[in-house]
């Protein structure tokens, strides 16, 4: 919407195209305006986050795999600081699910951010340790970059073994497909769900927010996601040897 906007304004300063200008900045405008509006945000996010319900499940795993997602290290802070946006919730269900589960281990992946020393699946390892999971019962797998990576990191580490997956609802769509392709049929076990369906203040409804407009940012980020998946021929079939 932002480059729409800053493509009217270029023609309205630039160019003798004002009436194209002024079509630009209302459609940027009035798109903004719309994805930041609760009703709208949730309702294009809802059908993403339903694919998956919350995992209820008495089936038993040996695994619980964590996905990561954002994180920082600064060890001045509490260790659950560090885990950034989608990343906190998703350790949250990791460590129900791992309750649920005696004797199973918690996995969790990721690599090292370029600005960072420590990788996604250590600073979730830490904060782990810190709400009483016992390291002998965490595996860390810190080479993966990405959702496909992870998904061979882990086909690597525990072969066929039963295990949940563990990522943001919006996200476990298109994680899932990256898992079955690997020739793993991973238990879906979304967290970190956004999209509202219980009551709001009217004016919460009615009023634009950044809170919103982020659902929003969630449907075109994982939309696009799919898009490249679907083009590099990621279709949820097993890897052909």
């Amino acid at each position: 919407m932002l480059l729409i906007i800053g493509a009217g304004l270029a023609l309205l300063w630039f160019s003798r195209f004002q009436k194209t200008g002024k079509i630009f900045i209302s459609i940027g405008w009035l798109a903004l305006l719309l994805l930041s509006l609760q009703p709208v945000a949730d309702r294009l996010l809802r059908p993403i986050e339903s694919t998956y319900p919350t995992w209820n499940n008495s089936q038993k795993v040996d695994y619980i795999v964590v996905l990561g997602g954002g994180y920082t290290w600064n060890p001045q802070w509490a260790p659950s600081s560090n885990l950034i946006n989608n990343s906190l919730p998703r350790l949250n269900e990791g460590i129900r699910l791992w309750r649920e589960n005696p004797g199973s281990k918690l996995i969790f992946t990721g690599g090292v951010a370029k600005t960072n020393t420590v990788s996604t699946a250590e600073v979730g390892a830490r904060v782990a340790q810190s709400l009483g999971v016992p390291r002998e019962q965490i595996i860390t797998l810190d080479l993966p970059k990405d959702t496909e990576e992870e998904a061979a990191a882990v086909k690597q580490a525990i072969g066929d073994a039963p295990f949940l997956l563990v990522t943001s609802a919006s996200h476990l769509p298109r994680a899932m497909i990256f898992f079955q392709q690997e020739g793993l049929n991973p238990l879906p076990a979304p967290a970190n769900q956004l999209a509202i369906d219980s009551p709001l203040n009217p004016w919460e409804r009615a009023i634009p927010s950044p809170v919103w407009l982020m659902h929003s940012d969630r449907v075109g980020y994982e939309t696009l996601g799919r898009i490249w998946q679907w083009l590099k021929g990621s279709s949820g079939e097993p890897r052909q040897e």
